[in-house]
């Protein structure tokens, strides 16, 4: 299990600052798209040129024009890239083109994606590397649970891997990191913590013990 650490409110300055204080205990660092939008795909290359030994995602949440906005953020450094998985086969198909030209990776966010089990299958056989579970920012409040959905599509995955995410806290990653999956998304439940070291120290013990 790896973990990933989702930057979204942030300048670039401050994840920077932050991934020198904590990144020794992060896998992925997520620019989310608050980020992205805010800074720019040059914010990518400067964490990417500053941590190399960190795998970079850009959180693009690709709607339209896959292979196209996919090359731009490999250009920049990024190692995985996001597209939705309720877009049309063409852009996902087209983002899976560019990662494979560039030796990089996709990872599907079926945020708000019905008939998840079957949704999952197909974005499969296109060849996505990751599919990632996800509740919504604006209705985490409402109490819905990302593990359900994990455990439904991870029944029907034989070979993509499955990531989760949305609102996952201390509190909450121990029953996540019992059902294992390949990659575990937390924002808020780190940087929005007084002492994110302290918190992301337990998380990452939690975490390998779990393995």
């Amino acid at each position: 299990m790896e973990l990933q650490l989702a930057l979204d409110m942030v300048t670039t300055q401050e994840a920077l600052d932050m991934l020198h204080e904590i990144g020794d205990y992060v896998d992925i660092v997520e620019v989310g798209t608050p980020f992205v939008l805010r800074e720019g795909l040059k914010t990518v290359t400067q964490i990417k040129e500053n941590f190399p030994k960190h795998r970079v995602l850009a959180d693009l949440k690709i709607m339209d024009a896959g292979e196209h906005e996919a090359n731009l953020a490999f250009e920049a450094g990024a190692d995985i890239v996001t597209v939705l998985g309720v877009s049309n086969n063409a852009t996902i198909k087209g983002a899976i083109k560019a990662a494979r030209e560039w030796g990089k990776e996709v990872m599907v966010d079926m945020i708000e994606v019905s008939e998840i089990e079957k949704r999952a299958v197909e974005i499969e056989q296109m060849g996505a590397d990751y599919l990632s579970v996800h509740v919504a920012f604006d209705i985490q409040d409402t109490g819905k649970n990302p593990l359900d959905e994990m455990l439904r599509m991870k029944k029907v995955l034989t070979k993509s891997k499955v990531a989760i995410a949305g609102g996952i806290k201390l509190e909450t990653l121990k029953d996540i990191v019992n059902n294992h999956p390949d990659v575990i998304i937390i924002g808020g439940g780190i940087t929005g913590q007084k002492d994110k070291k302290k918190v992301v120290k337990e998380m990452r013990k939690i975490i390998d013990e779990g393995r």
